[in-house]
């Protein structure tokens, strides 16, 4: 009896380190099964690229105009039904210069998932793109950053690198965190090559809208140049 109630304890044990091990994989913003991953650039410059998760909604020309006032551009990873629903305001974040990547179809974490629903979720995206306008490389952000099998192999068999992040305030602070406390947060951590994410968009974001003209304004402070991500990897 004792020896089956061992047995148990070490398979439960092993099961557990497992799935840690599993979870931490899937999340990981620097490892992947397949293809490039890239959630920093190795750089001494001061550089330090912004990007904007979700959308494009309502939002759009109040975001658009925070980063005309500073001369900013950024990259925005966004959702295919999004830009359905809304497809001006897609085609103004081309027309303003801005950087666009692929941020899924449908916004659905991409785990377990069939290899033919991760080529729609991305192609279907990718023509939502290039109808706005479109033309350089569209890159992807999985959804919540969320990957295991079926999209990186379906990445790296066509070339399509996965962007993640080096700094996501929100994971390091309250969902309630301020305006001025996501910024100072930013301006404390980024280092050369840092990739920067926020979540600008619906409406209890509200405190992430306001914190990118305090965040430019901090880098900027602090000697850093703000680019795309595109400008970023060369």
């Amino acid at each position: 009896m004792k020896k089956i109630i061992k047995t148990i304890l070490i398979t439960t044990f092993c099961l557990f380190i497992s799935f840690i091990g599993f979870y931490k994989f899937i999340n990981s913003t620097k490892y992947q099964a397949a293809g490039t991953i890239i959630n920093k650039v190795n750089t001494t410059q001061k550089i330090v690229a912004l990007t904007f998760d979700d959308g494009p909604n309502e939002k759009t020309d109040e975001i658009l105009n925070i980063l005309d006032e500073k001369n900013i551009k950024a990259t925005f990873y966004l959702i295919g039904e999004q830009i359905r629903l809304h497809p001006e305001e897609a085609k103004k974040i081309v027309a303003a210069g801005h950087d666009i990547g692929n941020h899924s179809y449908s916004h659905t974490r991409m785990v377990f998932k069939s290899p033919q629903f991760v080529a729609e979720e991305i192609e279907k995206t990718n023509s939502l793109i290039r109808e706005a306008s479109f033309s350089g490389e569209i890159t992807f952000r999985p959804p919540y950053g969320k990957k295991f099998l079926s999209l990186p192999l379906f990445l790296a068999k066509n070339n399509i690198k996965t962007i993640m992040w080096t700094l996501d305030p929100l994971q390091s602070l309250q969902s309630t965190a301020s305006a001025q406390e996501i910024a100072e947060l930013v301006i404390k951590k980024a280092e050369p090559g840092s990739i920067v994410l926020i979540h600008p968009w619906y409406g209890d974001k509200n405190n992430s809208r306001d914190a990118i003209a305090k965040i430019i304004d901090g880098l900027q402070s602090n000697g850093y140049q703000i680019v795309t991500v595109k400008e970023l990897l060369k």
